[in-house]
């Protein structure tokens, strides 16, 4: 199949490459331009690097704690030098096969910085120096984000970090304040704990993770606290004053933290700057890119993905909304078609324990005074649970009383970033508990519990 149409890709992350391969294997001519590095920046320097080192102290973890699996302990130390080898080595194999993957579907790739100059024209300030003018029947924005960076502090890539400044990692701090109670800042303070630091978590609300369901939060509280985490809880950090030894966290409470190092953990910020959008018409809410069930824009042929979209910023999310994009601009889907459901998308905190979800949520559905079905199944009653030394958390499913149609789950330990595709899965399709109830599973495993939650 040939289309004679030109769809230009602004960025080259999860949305970009996913849209730019879809779109090339239906016939579209696809010019993709990338600045930085393809795969993503928020994906490769933030996502990648954090999932390795988490998963590097997971391992030192397990090591450090062998007696229960009735093994010698043997006490684990880290090789900076071996980590920030193999961190490096993950980024440039991802990079190296997307690159791979979109010359083998005859993508045309630019390196440099784009700017959108009119509905169907892309200006291209080349790396090389050179400058290049595009023509597009279609433009995608897919530029990705950066960590925010309030005005009260400046970052010193030494003592004050952004989370992008803590890998690949130079040493591990003695101690350090992270700033941010969400998915970010509980990961990072799991992986700084996992390494030896002594950690201080500064917690603006009540609970870690302030909007997921309060049992699931306590779960990983308990964990953080058994490991000598301190919480500092309804406390909001207003500046960062360097010391002697180190830095102090000053909170609004009047409580203050003194650590050799601080990290700001405190969400994202969309990267549409200097692209020519208001220009052309954009409207742009919050820096980010409102879209319409398609991805589009209030401008007519530009659309955008990913973090910029101000969606859920999951890269599964930005991936899903690449390939929406390349349906659409070929004429929209050929057959059976499921709009986008943000709703539905499923999430994972690669903590210890690890935490996911899916759906609607217990608190959200109580609080609109809907009617639901709650089961909640401990893994502590599963044999694998029991086999692996590892029996914290539970699995819980939220379903209609009425229908027994599955409308949502949390899952909290070992493996639940795996486990929740299966509630995931059941979902999308609008799937009954009983069609995971009568499953037949593996045994011994952890998802066991699914079924019996699903009972």
């Amino acid at each position: 199949m040939n289309i004679d149409k030109k769809l230009v890709i602004i960025g080259g992350g999860p949305a970009g490459h996913s849209a730019a391969t879809s779109a090339a294997r239906r016939g579209i001519h696809v010019t993709l331009i990338e600045r930085e590095i393809l795969g993503g920046a928020a994906h490769l320097l933030d996502c990648v690097p954090s999932k390795t080192m988490i998963s590097t102290g997971a391992a030192m973890s397990f090591t450090n704690s062998l007696s229960g699996m009735g093994l010698e302990e043997r006490e684990a130390e880290v090789d900076v030098d071996a980590l920030t080898s193999r961190i490096e080595s993950i980024k440039s194999r991802l990079s190296t096969d997307v690159s791979s993957l979109l010359e083998s579907q005859g993508v045309t790739i630019i390196r440099g910085s784009a700017r959108i100059t009119s509905v169907h024209a892309v200006h291209v300030d080349c790396a090389d120096g050179s400058q290049i003018d595009l023509e597009a029947d279609d433009i995608l924005v897919c530029t990705g984000s950066r960590p925010r960076i309030p005005e009260w502090v400046h970052p010193d890539g030494d003592r004050i970090l952004t989370t992008r400044d803590c890998y690949p990692p130079r040493i591990f701090p003695e101690s350090v304040t992270i700033i941010g109670s969400g998915v970010t800042g509980v990961e990072f303070a799991h992986m700084f704990a996992s390494f030896g630091s002594k950690v201080t978590l500064v917690v603006s609300r009540q609970q870690v993770l302030p909007g997921k369901d309060p049992e699931v939060a306590a779960v990983l509280e308990d964990s953080f606290l058994s490991r000598g985490v301190r919480l500092f809880k309804g406390a909001r950090a207003i500046a960062i004053e360097k010391t002697e030894l180190g830095v102090r966290v000053v909170c609004d409470d009047g409580r203050s933290s003194e650590t050799t190092h601080a990290v700001l953990a405190i969400g994202s910020i969309p990267n549409t700057e200097n692209l020519g959008l208001e220009e052309v018409g954009i409207a742009l809410d919050g820096g980010y890119i409102p879209i319409d069930r398609h991805c589009e824009s209030n401008v007519k042929h530009i659309y955008a993905a990913g973090d910029v979209s101000g969606k859920l910023p999951l890269s599964s999310v930005a991936s899903m909304q690449g390939r929406k994009v390349a349906e659409q601009v070929v004429g929209g889907p050929k057959g059976p078609h499921r709009h986008l459901d943000y709703d539905k998308a499923a999430s994972a905190i690669f903590t210890e324990p690890e935490i996911a979800d899916v759906g609607l949520a217990e608190a959200e559905a109580f609080a609109s005074g809907r009617k639901i079905r709650v089961t909640k199944v401990p893994f502590s009653s599963t044999a694998k649970a029991l086999i692996n030394n590892d029996p914290r958390g539970f699995v819980k499913i939220i379903s209609d009383p009425a229908t027994g149609e599955v409308l949502g789950g949390s899952i909290v330990g070992s493996h639940a970033a795996e486990l929740i595709s299966v509630i995931a899965l059941a979902v999308t399709a609008n799937l009954k508990v009983t069609d995971i109830e009568e499953s037949l599973l593996v045994h011994p495993a952890l998802a066991e519990a699914l079924a019996e939650a699903a009972e």
